[in-house]
């Protein structure tokens, strides 16, 4: 799994090598990863923050 990047609060993002290296690896083609990943980070950043919020509030 990717790591992320994590504030003392809050996750920032992906780390995008890693990624890509796991897109690789499970064999999906690197356009295809570099159009999806943004997308699905972007979901995925402000979830996480939510059940930070949600944990912490």
């Amino acid at each position: 799994m990717a790591s992320c990047g994590v504030l003392p609060a809050a996750v920032i993002g992906w780390d995008m090598s890693a990624a890509l290296a796991v897109g690789d690896a499970l064999g999906i083609p690197p356009m295809a990863m570099a159009e999806l990943l943004h997308v699905i980070e972007a979901v995925m950043v402000a979830k996480l923050n939510e059940q930070m919020d949600h944990s912490h509030g």
